[in-house]
């Protein structure tokens, strides 16, 4: 988003005044990229233009379009600037600035997070296909992305019906003797074994990438001549199982409540906007399919224009995410053109961005624009909601103000092993899941079991940092207004040290005791300076506060099982100096399983390539102990 012409308004305070004509005077009259910070060191605003000394110089008149501008420049009380080589370079800059800085005066995309992608790699014999996020270092061919699990799954075993690709890990492949289970029910076709030859699981990893580029209607056609060539041939089993086939792949190319068919591959965007608030709906199309849809909210304010809020939340979205070759849109962006040629270099091959007036892409468009508006329907009657739910706990824990940062803590473990802490965040909006914390915990001087102990440790790193990051200036550092601790009198005493130790003692902290039975409703709660007690059974705040520990017991939980399930997989040859992956592996294959290496002589262990008598004296000694010198 950039910054418009001046016009008349209040004029700029003296502070900011010498700053902006001080740096308007140095500014060069080129492209770039120019940040505004405030006094404590955070960035206000982060913004683009074609000449940066001329956008400085409309600051430096002290006049602005709106309030929030001219509050904005009062602010700041130091700015840094880029150069760039072209204005589309700064644009992708400016991107990704407000991404990584999230300003409080741009629109920023909030809660953004990597999509899933189907992969079928190109680095084995017997290529696999599976689930992919994250940089494409593997060589293979990649098709996404998709918006949710449910239909990165529903694909996937798609792949696996019609295709019968493995899905197998390479060690598992290179060590079946058998077919597995998947082939027993008809998803895979087991080259593992050879039941197919490597040239025919070849055919069909073709047609599967035939299928995810968007021909699936030439594949459906080659398996029913397929089909009717077996059932004349009178080999039915065959042409039942090329019948199966053509079903799975006909089921998902019907699924579609919108037709697409005209839509090769394309991402189409809906703004829909609001009393201050924005939702953009977003669906992925590929190969004539939806492969499903996310709304997002991102921070606006009630003087963005829908054109500016579309052109800042698409030039942040596609910051780290492949760029389509058509974007659908129910708005015109601010400085499409522009915007047009970043993608474009971005990609390296021609973008397109349009508003579709008719035919089937408006029908997309409006289906999302329809998904936009009924999303943030729900989250401002949700956040009515959450408001007043808010306020209730502000009372109930005599607060001085609504909390905007509440955080819960629980512990999880059997029998003080495998120990793991869980912080959880949540606020206004909800559950904010990017800030969740797990904490393996690692003190040697715990008795196994001890809960106070478990709970220091976590208190004291989880607020050493936050003091440490609060010295060092680290933006976006933040500090809660609640805390909730699982447990009674005595983990919150041990909470309140921590904080006192720390200089911290300003953060209440609230202990939640289970009640009798550890039923719901009859929970009692401990307030420093306050006498137990209990919020009435129908209370929205007490439902509110059970849900936030429900959600910390899961998620301190599952990383609980996380850990103890790695520690049951971990394997003793790992301890060994000397074994690293490839002779860990060579030693695996050779004699099937540690247990196996613990059984073999030293004579055996040497036959191993990468072994020689040192190492295999070694690992002969690490499972006799009693031969050890």
């Amino acid at each position: 988003m950039t910054v418009e012409t001046p016009a008349p308004d209040s004029p700029l305070p003296l502070v900011a005044a010498d700053l902006i004509r001080d740096e308007a005077r140095r500014a060069p009259d080129k492209p770039g990229v120019y940040r505004m910070y405030g006094e404590d060191g955070t960035c206000l605003y982060v913004g683009k233009a074609r000449s940066i000394k001329k956008r400085i110089l409309q600051y430096a008149q002290g006049r602005f379009h709106t309030q929030r501008i001219g509050l904005m420049v009062s602010l700041t009380r130091s700015m840094e600037l880029v150069v760039t080589a072209s204005e589309t370079e700064a644009l992708l800059l400016e991107s990704n600035f407000i991404k990584k800085l999230k300003p409080r005066f741009n629109v920023v995309l909030r809660d953004d997070k990597s999509f899933a992608e189907l992969m079928i790699r190109k680095d084995h014999r017997a290529p696999q296909v599976r689930k992919h996020r994250g940089a494409h270092t593997t060589p293979g061919d990649y098709f996404g992305p998709f918006a949710s699990t449910w239909a990165v799954n529903r694909t996937l075993n798609t792949l696996q019906k019609a295709f019968l690709l493995r899905s197998c890990s390479d060690s598992v492949y290179e060590t079946r003797t058998r077919p597995c289970m998947l082939h027993q029910i008809k998803r895979c076709s087991a080259p593992c074994t050879g039941l197919i030859s490597l040239e025919d699981y070849g055919d069909l990893v073709e047609e599967a990438s035939q299928f995810l580029k968007g021909k699936s209607r030439a594949v459906i056609s080659r398996l029913s001549t397929e089909m009717t060539t077996a059932a004349e041939a009178m080999d039915f089993e065959q042409a039942a199982r090329v019948r199966d086939r053509i079903r799975a792949l006909s089921a998902i190319s019907m699924e579609n409540s919108v037709s697409a068919d005209s839509v090769a591959e394309a991402d189409v965007f809906a703004l829909f906007s609001e009393g201050g608030q924005a939702c953009v709906q977003v669906f992925f199309y590929r190969a004539g399919q939806n492969w499903g849809g996310r709304a997002y909210f991102p921070r606006v304010d009630k003087s963005d224009t829908d054109p500016e809020i579309l052109a800042a939340f698409l030039g942040q979205f596609y910051e780290d995410k492949p760029i389509p070759r058509l974007i659908l849109s129910n708005v015109r962006p601010h400085e499409l053109e522009l915007l047009e040629e970043a993608f474009s270099m971005k990609a390296e091959r021609r973008v397109e961005i349009a508003r579709p007036l008719r035919g089937d892409k408006l029908a997309l468009v409006d289906h999302a624009h329809t998904n936009a508006r009924e999303a943030l329907g729900r989250k401002m009657a949700e956040s009515s909601a959450q408001g007043k739910i808010l306020t209730e706990v502000c009372e109930a824990f005599g607060l001085e103000g609504t909390p905007e940062r509440i955080e819960v803590y629980d512990n999880a473990h059997i029998q003080g092993t495998n120990a793991v802490g869980g912080m959880i965040v949540a606020g206004p909006e909800g559950f904010q899941k990017s800030q969740y914390r797990k904490f393996n915990i690692r003190g040697e001087d715990l008795t196994p079991g001890d809960d106070y102990g478990m709970m220091r440790e976590v208190m004291r790193r989880r607020f050493s940092r936050l003091v440490k990051d609060e010295e060092e200036g680290t933006e976006e550092v933040v500090r809660p207004d609640l805390l909730l601790i699982d447990g009674g009198a005595g983990q919150l005493a041990e909470v309140q040290a921590v904080l006192a130790d720390l200089g911290l003692d300003d953060i209440l902290a609230v202990g939640v005791a289970k009640g009798p039975d550890r039923d719901a409703g009859m929970e009692r709660f401990f307030v420093p300076g306050k006498p137990p007690f209990m919020l009435p059974l129908k209370s929205p705040a007490l439902y509110y506060i059970q849900r936030l520990r429900d959600e910390a017991h899961r998620f301190a939980n599952g990383a609980h099982r996380t850990r103890r399930s790695m520690d049951i997989k971990k394997n003793p040859l790992d301890e060994i100096e000397g074994v690293g992956p490839g002779r860990k592996k060579a030693l695996l294959h050779a004699f099937g399983s540690a247990k196996g290496v613990s059984r073999a002589g030293v004579a055996d262990l040497e036959k191993v390539e990468g072994i020689n008598r040192a190492l295999a004296e070694r690992i002969y000694g690490f499972f006799r102990p009693e031969t050890r010198r």
